[in-house]
């Protein structure tokens, strides 16, 4: 179920570009009826690498495009313009006839079939944001007219009403990603000791203390699994590389799916007794492998002395 966009104000940031040189720049603004899923439509642009920003006042518009053109760091944006500009939204036609002098822009508007909205506003009981109605039907009438100029210069139109947030995410990826964005799940793959707790984040867990244990071998003790004697003790034994391979077999099968679901990030925690040794070993050599495979990974120590 994508939720009613809320009428607070809220901006994320700021960003630009330049018009002469040849580039992949583009402004995205991100419009449509109140409850068919911009706030969630801007989240997913936002971590598409778009710099993103919520309810821009109009006439800073130009100015902002200007700004992005400019910009040597920020290649994309979004900016989401609704109802909660009021009157102003009359300009709107012509002001994003300016902005597309400026750079490449797309406006994209999302709408949803007005008994699905009621359905969305009845389950969230968030107010219309125009709230001048005794109904949430007869807001969502004054607001299509408001907003009726805006829907005919759209370059897309998005009906979100068969889509649930997860669905909205997809929807937007696949028109607006990039491939090399197909596996844009962050892995983070984090050591810890048992002794310590289980991380409060882990989204799964292994256990390595079946291995025999280098803080036993007194040259060791001191030293931590990034220690290359370390390591190499810890992958000598065989049930070490079958657990790396079962576990990285697991990851591979499971990622793809995690990424259609709409997951960006994912913390797969590897314990060990005081997480010195055995899960840092474990850790490194995962996000190894998961950075082999394509995807982008990296290995964190809670508990590894400094």
């Amino acid at each position: 179920m994508v939720p009613p966009h809320p009428p607070a104000r809220r901006s994320r940031s700021t960003q630009k570009v330049n018009a002469s040189r040849p580039s992949k720049k583009e402004l995205v603004i991100l419009t449509g009826i109140s409850g068919a899923g911009k706030a969630s439509a801007l989240k997913t642009f936002e971590d598409l690498g778009y710099q993103a920003v919520d309810n821009l006042p109009l006439e800073l518009m130009p100015e902002f495009a200007g700004m992005v053109e400019k910009s040597k760091d920020i290649q994309r944006a979004a900016i989401v313009v609704d109802v909660r500009e009021g009157q102003a939204l009359d300009r709107l036609p012509d002001i994003i006839k300016r902005v597309k002098r400026v750079l490449p822009t797309r406006v994209v508007f999302l709408d949803a079939q007005d008994s699905v909205l009621v359905r969305r506003y009845s389950e969230t009981r968030r107010p219309h944001p125009l709230r001048r109605s005794e109904t949430v039907s007869r807001s969502i009438v004054e607001e299509r007219q408001m907003l009726d100029s805006i829907r005919n210069v759209a370059d897309t139109l998005i009906d979100t009403s068969r889509f649930n947030v997860h669905e909205l995410r997809s929807e937007i990826q696949k028109r607006f990603g990039h491939e090399d964005q197909s596996k844009s799940l962050l892995v983070s793959c984090l050591s810890f000791g048992f002794k310590n707790g289980v991380p409060l984040d882990a989204d799964m867990v292994f256990d390595v203390r079946f291995l025999p244990n280098p803080h036993f071998v007194p040259e060791f003790r001191d030293k931590t699994g990034l220690d290359p004697k370390v390591a190499a003790y810890v992958s000598g034994f065989p049930q070490t590389a079958e657990f790396l391979d079962k576990v990285t077999s697991l990851m591979l099968y499971l990622m793809p799916h995690y990424i259609k679901e709409g997951k960006s990030y994912l913390t797969v925690a590897i314990g060990c007794t005081g997480g010195q040794h055995r899960s840092v070993m474990m850790a490194e050599e995962l996000a190894k492998r998961l950075s082999k495979a394509g995807y982008e990974a990296k290995s964190v120590h809670r508990d590894m002395p400094r």
